[in-house]
């Protein structure tokens, strides 16, 4: 994030945004937070890895196109009308992205389904804390923690998602830089990676319920995190 501030590539105004409050702040720490949990879970299981990276990617590619649609039906409405959104791309992208960590990660059929849909619903549901300071990477943190006290991989992967938001979460929630798209989406996928890793199909599925769950309602959940 040091780095990116420092030496960030184009013009000053790609990296800013203004929030809530209408503070100026910079979109560092998305990249910065993708890449640092992208690069750990990769040394874990490096399906992990590609599935937190692809997530960031289609996060960073709405950042910068810059499409504020929010909600599936919204995007999956203008595809049906022949316009390609940024949120489809994200859809499907990242859709793509978690049944394919699903199937390395996981050996029985069911299992990779479910492995997909957790994945990428964590990622989902990450962005969709994303609308104050602070919500996405604080609920990585309280939501993972329960998950550093397994070993093997899945107490791994935990450790990346939350060492990834816990180096952001102080510029996050002063307001110096937001996670974007780009972060929340990173972030969530490697918690759902974590997630993938320790349960088994009985866990799999109560996971992919409340992922399905938090989709369908996520302008509820999204309104939630503004009055917290």
């Amino acid at each position: 994030m040091a780095a990116l501030r420092a030496h960030a590539p184009g013009t000053r105004a790609r990296w800013e945004r203004t929030n809530h409050a209408g503070r100026t702040v910079g979109l560092y720490a998305g990249p910065a937070s993708a890449v640092g949990a992208a690069v750990g879970a990769a040394r874990v299981h490096p399906a992990a890895g590609l599935a937190v990276l692809v997530a960031g990617a289609c996060g960073a590619y709405d950042d910068v196109a810059g499409d504020h649609r929010r909600g599936f039906r919204a995007h999956l409405g203008a595809l049906r009308g022949g316009e390609v959104t940024s949120g489809a791309v994200k859809l499907f992208g990242i859709s793509a992205a978690g049944l394919l960590a699903g199937a390395l990660m996981k050996e029985r059929p069911a299992d990779r389904m479910l492995a997909g849909v957790v994945i990428a619903g964590s990622a989902h549901f990450a962005n969709l804390l994303d609308v104050r300071p602070g919500r996405t990477a604080g609920a990585v943190l309280a939501l993972g923690a329960p998950g550093l006290l397994r070993k093997g991989p899945g107490g791994e992967l935990t450790a990346a998602a939350l060492g990834a938001a816990a180096a952001v979460l102080p510029d996050d929630a002063g307001e110096r830089v937001m996670l974007g798209d780009t972060g929340a989406h990173a972030l969530g996928a490697a918690l759902g990676t974590a997630v993938v890793a320790s349960n088994r199909r009985a866990g799999l599925i109560a996971h992919a319920v409340a992922a399905v769950a938090a989709a369908a309602y996520g302008d509820r959940v999204s309104v939630w995190a503004r009055a917290r």
